[in-house]
């Protein structure tokens, strides 16, 4: 299982971090440990990554994901991390071991940064905030 946030700026745009043990960039978040809620684990990988302490907003979705080579398939939710001011985004602190940079990003650059289950997850989940809902997805798309 996996927890993703989606942070966005004042313009809209949404947060995507460059993680230094894998290409290509990602949202905030990563795997829930062991007797951790979804919830909880992207309050911790949120810390862990850019060194902001944050409480999750309503979750924007929830992806089954298959199987592919060298994975099993797995599920992960996506919460919303709403709006970050610049005092906020001054004060994130990454953590040079997990993430290199972060960047945010309009719409056109999100399926060129992301892998394409990842870029679809991040624009359902991104429609479901807009529209106030919470989107149910399979591979990245609303079912």
């Amino acid at each position: 299982m996996a927890a993703g946030v989606l942070f966005f700026d004042a313009v809209g745009r949404v947060m995507l971090v460059d993680p230094v043990c894998k290409d290509p960039w990602e949202i905030p978040g990563g795997t829930v440990e062991r007797d951790e809620s979804p919830r909880d684990g992207a309050v911790r990988e949120v810390k862990e990554e850019l060194g902001l302490l944050w409480q999750p907003g309503r979750q924007l979705g929830i992806d089954w994901a298959g199987p592919w080579p060298g994975r099993s398939e797995g599920m992960a939710a996506v919460f919303d991390g709403g709006v970050l001011g610049p005092e906020q985004v001054a004060g994130i602190r990454l953590r040079a071991e997990e993430i290199r940079a972060f960047e945010f990003v309009g719409p056109d650059q999100v399926r060129a940064r992301l892998i394409p289950l990842l870029a679809r997850r991040v624009e359902a989940c991104t429609a479901a905030r807009e529209r106030g809902e919470t989107v149910r997805l399979e591979n990245g798309v609303p079912v």
